[in-house]
């Protein structure tokens, strides 16, 4: 017996992907298995550590969580359209390098999709504020501190550049 598939149209990272999924494969599944985009890390597969998140219409989400199904219509960005048109790192992945925001990197991620999301609501969130917004993100090897400070310097720097 042969599983139903259904028509996906999504704008991943500015480019329009079409497919035909079937009806409980995972966003994340789609992004990474069929569409290349492994960036965007499977973990726990509970919703719980953040690794997956990617924003759906500007808004983080865990991929996790969504079928490719639910997708469809809606503009997804993973990690890998963080990065300029070609493909030079944003400030913000930039920052997370220099501060050392990484050490193996697996929730780089989705740290780095949630830091997005807090610096187009906040110019300036304080240290207080970024933990407060990572706090769904999970982090088992840096303490969190060196995330905190990528964010920070990425929201100075921000700041610095607007006239």
């Amino acid at each position: 017996m042969s599983e139903t598939l259904h028509a996906v149209s999504v704008e991943v990272n500015g480019k329009p992907r079409s497919a035909q999924v079937p009806a409980r494969l995972s966003l994340v599944d789609w992004l990474r298995e069929d569409l290349g985009l492994t960036g965007t890390h499977i973990g726990c597969e509970h919703g719980i550590c953040g690794a997956c998140s990617v924003m759906l219409d500007g808004d983080p989400v865990r991929a996790c969580l969504m079928y490719a199904v639910q997708a469809s219509g809606h503009r997804v960005t993973t990690v890998e359209g963080l990065a300029g048109p070609d493909g030079s790192m944003s400030v913000l992945q930039d920052s997370f390098c220099e501060t050392h925001g990484l050490q193996c990197g697996y929730c780089t991620p989705g740290m780095l999709i949630t830091a997005q999301d807090l610096l187009k609501q906040e110019s300036k969130p304080d240290r207080e504020r970024i933990r407060e917004h990572l706090s769904g993100n999970y982090c088992r090897c840096t303490g969190y501190h060196a995330i905190v400070d990528a964010i920070e310097t990425t929201a100075r720097a921000r700041v610095e550049r607007k006239p």
